[in-house]
């Protein structure tokens, strides 16, 4: 009984460990996405974590698109959806501390922007 206590408690820190570490994630991104075209695309994410949900806007030229369906996976990994014309746009992630890697699955393109934090002055 003791062993099966204490394996849980230990499972249940690490997972708030790497939860913890993904936090960080908070606050505004930006970055540009390759278009198939070849165009580029300016792109300004705001990132809001709260546990192992993920919220928050894109902002782009032409509109301003909520992010829902936002999931912390792992430390480092994440997904979310956004619409775009009527279409939900499935996108996965990857934050490396000062940067983060998005990929967005758009009408069967993959679709991927290295974004920089924003750092307000």
């Amino acid at each position: 009984m003791k062993r099966i206590i204490l394996t849980t408690t230990l499972m249940l820190c690490a997972a708030l460990i790497c939860f913890a570490a993904i936090t960080d994630l908070t606050g505004k991104w930006k970055g540009a996405i390759l278009m198939a075209d070849g165009n580029e695309i300016p792109l300004t994410y705001t990132f809001k974590v709260d546990g192992e949900k993920l919220t928050g806007t894109v902002l782009t030229p032409q509109d301003q698109l909520t992010i829902y369906d936002g999931k912390i996976t792992s430390d480092k990994d994440f997904s979310f959806k956004v619409d775009v014309n009527g279409d939900a746009v499935l996108s996965t992630g990857k934050f490396y501390g000062d940067s983060v890697i998005v990929v967005a699955n758009l009408a069967g393109d993959k679709l991927r922007s290295k974004l920089k934090r924003v750092v307000d002055k």
